[in-house]
């Protein structure tokens, strides 16, 4: 039984992952964030995560049974010197006095890798661990794809290849989202109001290689608001906006590194539109929604991974 922390500018998480029956059991809790507001100040994530923490992570614990062999943390947001954020503090802290407390190992990784794991994990390819592969990650801290090998040490070894130049994607939907009135984090509503809405023809993206601009995204969504357009069309413009952006980053990096397996994970991957036409275009692997969005069930089971490495 392994257990896994995350504690997001988003979301309070804590996982525990059965590796005998390959079983994980997830549990979360959005962070409050005012009407009209995007997002936290890092000091007001850090309070709530404080808060929310002990209810979370005693029900990962009571989910192991009584029987911890590992712990794993999300301690930074990607696996590089310099990457970091006060708020995954929250949940290092807990899972170091578990880890202490169960007489057990702790084991650091990025959000970043949790949230590629998280979606190898529910598309059912853990296999994919032992490849190399691409990777995409867009959330609303993060637009980029990383080439990912195998690696004894991080199991998850991230080298980023392509990246948004300005806005991220999340970015750009919950200020999309908040614009029309929807709540934040914007992607879900935004999703069902777009439903309504036909697709929305060809777009013009700004790219320099693989690598977008995406803030053109909201001046855009501003002036058709503007202009009178109906909500409906906004959103679905926003999501077949960020839809081309993936399309186009896949069709470079793979003219650049051939067909290697493709992974599509992070909040902004479990939009539906999304990851059906690029799975029609490019196939690849996406997870399910409740594993694409912020969640620790990536890291327990890299704590697991990592627990039979050393």
């Amino acid at each position: 039984m392994f257990i896994g922390f995350d504690t997001s500018n988003y979301t309070t998480s804590a996982a525990a992952y059965d590796a005998a029956r390959r079983e994980m059991h997830s549990f979360k809790r959005l962070l409050p964030v005012k009407e009209g507001q995007l997002g936290l100040r890092q000091s007001d994530a850090l309070f709530h995560h404080v808060q929310q923490m002990p209810e979370i992570a005693s029900q990962a614990i009571a989910a192991c049974g009584g029987s911890i062999d590992a712990v794993g943390a999300s301690t930074q947001p990607r696996a590089v010197n310099g990457s970091y954020m006060p708020c995954f503090s929250a949940g290092t802290t807990v899972a170091r006095a578990v880890a202490d407390t169960a007489g057990v190992p702790l084991y650091g990784f990025s959000h970043q890798q949790g949230h590629i794991a998280a979606a190898l994990y529910s598309a059912g390819r853990v296999d994919l661990l032992d490849s190399r592969f691409i990777a995409f990650h867009f959330s609303g801290g993060t637009s980029e794809a990383v080439l990912v090998t195998p690696d004894r040490q991080q199991i998850i070894k991230c080298d980023m290849i392509a990246h948004s130049t300005d806005l991220k994607a999340g970015q750009a939907i919950d200020r999309v989202g908040v614009m029309l009135g929807l709540p934040f984090p914007a992607g879900p509503a935004l999703e069902v109001l777009a439903a309504d809405a036909p697709p929305s023809g060809k777009i013009k993206l700004s790219m320099n290689g693989a690598d977008p601009s995406i803030s053109g995204l909201e001046n855009k969504c501003k002036k058709m608001l503007g202009d009178g357009i109906a909500p409906a069309v906004i959103a679905r413009f926003a999501i077949d906006y960020i839809c081309a952006v993936v399309e186009c980053m896949s069709e470079r990096l793979i003219s650049q590194y051939g067909r290697l397996p493709l992974v599509y994970a992070g909040g902004v991957m479990s939009n539906k539109i999304i990851a059906n036409r690029i799975t029609e275009r490019f196939g690849g692997c996406f997870a399910e929604p409740q594993y694409s969005s912020d969640n620790a069930a990536g890291i327990a089971l890299l704590a697991a991974v990592k627990s039979k490495s050393v």
